[in-house]
């Protein structure tokens, strides 16, 4: 080497250098692609995903082929600059060259490049799989040699090189991509509506339901006359029809099918009896996702919530997990004005039969939602009894006074949270 003009070692050092930082910024950029759209651009059968697709199946021979070339341009690159060293400043020169080219190292071919490669992996990756594809190629039977002893070690700690169950997330995982991806790549509202459906795994039929003293149903022992007038005044397009109250259900009632015909000459309840269809009925702790499906199954939008003995108990609509998916339509928002009074002293005049998940949800609060669905519920099974007005207690850490009450249930109660929450500060403008 002593025969290279000085130039020609310089250029070579260089080259070397360059080559180091190609390694170590494609070592980088490979190790932080996203697999999700990386997996997303396979499907579409775009020839650099697919190279490095196949790349990423087997990290340890990866790994092997960049490692083996990164050492190699590294200490070549030692050997050239100890001999421009020696050629400039002799024996004494080794010290200056070993720390010139380690921070030039460091630098050049491992801060610069590595960080451009974690700001910018796909634009580092897929023209480095080009590569790296060839040297893999080119140096296989090195690397099955590299890999026998690399991965004969880590079985010793129970690793295998093919185990890739990392690559899966959680329920909780996949909420926490969705919340930082809130506003950047995906809008917040359909981040919103994804959250709200990855919810509904643990979410019943029950949570959602109209409950079975706020239904609305027609009952054929009724007069012709007021089951007219219900059904003309009713925002309902399905109604459930009884005979002598609820638990004799006798099946449901499509509205538009009757509306033309209630002011015929002969028209009576066998009209209705007439256009009735079959109750479908579901028990009230079946999943929200499953009875989704099973209304798109049965291509119907409404069924009858059991109890275990067979009861009815509510009523569950499409419309309701529409709702409970992108959420209320309404401007009005009527539970907020209609069930929550906000008082001076920061807390909350609340009517107790609200449901507490809603509640919740609208104000921001954290209140118990296990057991009881309704705010009535969940005080009555805390005490075990019927309380008295200004009885307080302390349930999930919110303070809730006794307003009201009758014979049978808790109507009316002061909560007081520990902080205001936006949803609330919302609610006091």
């Amino acid at each position: 080497m002593d025969d290279v003009p000085l130039g020609q070692l310089a250029g070579l050092l260089v080259f070397l250098i360059t080559c180091s930082a190609f390694f170590s910024g494609s070592e980088t950029a490979l190790m932080a692609l996203n697999r999700y759209r990386l997996n997303h651009l396979v499907t579409q059968k775009v020839p650099a995903a697919l190279r490095t697709k196949a790349l990423l199946s087997r990290p340890d021979r990866l790994l092997a082929t960049i490692l083996l070339g990164n050492n190699v341009v590294n200490i070549l690159a030692t050997v050239v600059a100890t001999v421009i060293s020696l050629r400039l400043w002799g024996e004494s020169g080794l010290a200056y060259g070993t720390g010139a080219l380690t921070i030039v190292v460091l630098l050049f071919a491992e801060i610069a490049p590595k960080t451009l490669a974690a700001i910018r992996p796909e634009r580092v990756a897929f023209p480095a799989s080009w590569v790296l594809t060839g040297m893999l190629f080119l140096s296989f039977p090195l690397v099955l040699l590299i890999n026998g002893f690399s991965n004969s070690l880590l079985r010793l700690f129970g690793v295998s090189a093919a185990d890739s169950s990392g690559a899966s997330l959680s329920h909780d995982e996949v909420r926490a991509v969705l919340h930082d991806s809130g506003g950047h790549q995906i809008e917040s509202d359909q981040v919103e509506i994804l959250l709200r459906t990855l919810d509904m795994s643990g979410v019943a039929v029950e949570d959602v339901m109209v409950p079975r003293p706020d239904l609305d149903v027609l009952d054929l022992n009724d007069s012709w006359e007021e089951l007219r007038e219900q059904i003309i005044t009713s925002p309902y397009s399905r109604l459930p029809v009884c005979r002598d109250g609820i638990d004799n259900l006798v099946g449901l009632l499509k509205l538009r099918r009757v509306i033309g015909a209630l002011n015929d000459d002969d028209a009576g309840i066998e009209l209705i009896e007439e256009h009735m269809q079959a109750a479908r009925f579901v028990p009230e702790g079946t999943p929200l996702m499953t009875q989704l499906l099973n209304f798109r199954k049965n291509r119907s939008h409404l069924a009858v919530v059991v109890n275990e003995y067979g009861e009815p108990v509510g009523l569950i609509t499409l419309e309701d997990l529409v709702v409970e998916i992108v959420g209320g339509f309404s401007d009005k928002e009527p539970l907020l004005p209609g069930f929550v009074h906000p008082q001076d002293d920061n807390s909350y005049l609340v009517r107790a039969n609200v449901n507490v998940r809603e509640l919740n949800r609208r104000m921001g609060w954290s209140l118990p939602e296990e057991g009881a669905k309704t705010l009535n519920g969940q005080i009555l099974d805390y005490l075990e009894e019927i309380p008295g007005a200004g009885t307080s207690i302390r349930l999930g850490g919110y303070t809730i006074e006794i307003i009201k009450t009758e014979e049978s249930a808790v109507l009316m109660v002061k909560v007081r949270p520990a902080k205001k929450t936006s949803a609330q500060t919302a609610l006091d403008d």
